[in-house]
């Protein structure tokens, strides 16, 4: 009886990229992917706050419904789950300070990350970024922990769509995006 798996291992071309004996890892390979920023929201007044993500994507068309990645050791994810609700903003690329405040740089804090922007409240409560590329504002629908994240589902509540081009991040810095005509 033989045994087999469900992938098949191939072997390298010539020209293919090398792996060297101490292979980097996972976190290495992501930072070559181009991420779009976003910035989750939640809560309200004074138990407000929020994280910079790059993990944030719709997951279904029908119905309506938005995934985000948070680290379980976040101070946002307890929020998410004591309101129910998170704001999702699509950052353009004129609001990387935004995305620094979010991300923790400087220091901020919960409702303090809030400061130098405009904000909206739509249907949940969760604040939305004003000049955003799109916001989405999200009932939370299910919590799933996995290792060190929590895979976030949301019932998309209400959509608005901005202008823009959007920022995004790759090996650690941010940039724009310009789709070619």
């Amino acid at each position: 009886m033989s045994i087999t798996t469900p992938f098949t291992v191939a072997r390298a071309h010539p020209g293919a990229l090398a792996v060297p004996s101490a292979a980097p890892g996972l976190k290495d390979a992501m930072r070559h992917l181009v991420g779009g920023v976003c910035v989750i929201t939640a809560g309200t007044g004074a138990d407000r706050t929020g994280a910079t993500v790059t993990s944030a994507h719709s997951l279904s068309m029908e119905p309506e419904t938005m995934l985000v990645s948070l680290n379980v050791s976040s101070s946002t994810l307890p929020v998410v789950r004591r309101f129910g609700h998170y704001g999702v903003s699509l950052l353009a690329d004129h609001q990387q300070a935004v995305a620094d405040r979010f991300a923790g740089r400087g220091g901020a804090k919960g409702p303090e990350r809030y400061e130098g922007a405009d904000w909206t409240v739509l249907e949940t409560g969760a604040s939305l970024l004003d000049g955003a590329l799109a916001i989405v504002d999200c009932e939370v629908e299910r919590i799933i922990e996995h290792h060190s994240h929590a895979l976030v589902f949301g019932a998309v509540r209400a959509v608005r769509i901005g202008a823009g081009h959007p920022l995004v991040y790759s090996h650690g810095r941010y940039g724009a995006y310009r789709a070619q005509a």
